[in-house]
C-alpha cells in the first residue's frame, strides 16, 4: 500500500507532523489475535512488535505502557517503580475513551488525552520496532529513538515472560 493510501489516522498525522521516518504496514486484523497475529502476518519477530497498553493507577489516572509483544507487564513492579499503590489494565471501553482509539488499534501517538508514557527499557536495544498506527490492521515501523523523541517516555524494567 502506498503512503498516500494509508488511512490518515491521528497517529499518522502526528508522525508526519513530527518528521518521523516511518513505514506503514497493513495486515488483516484478527480479533483477539494480538501481537502474535500481527507479527505473523507481517513476518516480523513478535519481540519487535510493541503493544500499547492503557492502564490506570489506584487513583484511576490513565497511563500508557509500551511493551514487547511477547512479554507481559508486571503491574506490581510498575506500581513500585512509579510510586503507585497499584496498577491495572483499563477496561476496553475506558481505554478507548482515554486514547480515542479502539482497543486492538491503540497507538501511543496522537491520543485523545495526554497520558504519561512508560517504555520497557529493552525496547531501545532493537534496531526497528512495529507499533500500532491508530487503527486495527495497521502498524508503523520506526527506529526506537524516534518513538523516544516524540513521546519522551519514562524508561522502566517491568517485563515478565508471557
Amino acid at each position: 500500500m502506498s503512503k498516500d493510501k494509508v488511512p490518515a489516522t491521528q497517529a499518522i498525522r502526528v508522525l508526519r507532523e513530527q518528521g518521523v521516518a516511518f513505514e506503514t504496514h497493513v495486515y488483516d486484523y484478527v480479533e483477539k489475535g494480538g501481537t502474535a497475529a500481527s507479527s505473523s502476518a507481517l513476518g516480523v519477530d513478535e519481540h519487535a512488535v510493541v503493544k500499547t497498553l492503557i492502564m490506570e493507577n489506584d487513583q484511576r489516572e490513565p497511563l500508557i505502557v509500551l511493551m514487547h509483544g511477547d512479554k507481559q507487564v508486571s503491574t506490581r513492579a510498575l506500581a513500585r517503580t512509579i510510586g503507585a499503590r497499584s496498577i491495572q489494565p483499563c477496561k476496553p471501553e475506558v481505554a478507548d475513551k482515554h486514547s480515542g482509539y479502539q482497543v486492538g488499534g491503540t497507538s501511543p501517538f496522537g491520543t485523545k488525552r495526554a497520558m504519561p508514557v512508560y517504555l520497557e527499557r529493552s525496547v531501545l536495544a532493537l534496531e526497528r520496532i512495529w507499533v500500532n498506527g491508530g487503527r486495527r490492521g495497521l502498524l508503523v515501523s520506526l527506529a526506537p529513538s524516534e518513538l523516544v523523541r516524540v513521546l519522551a517516555p519514562t524508561l522502566v524494567d517491568v517485563a515478565v515472560d508471557a
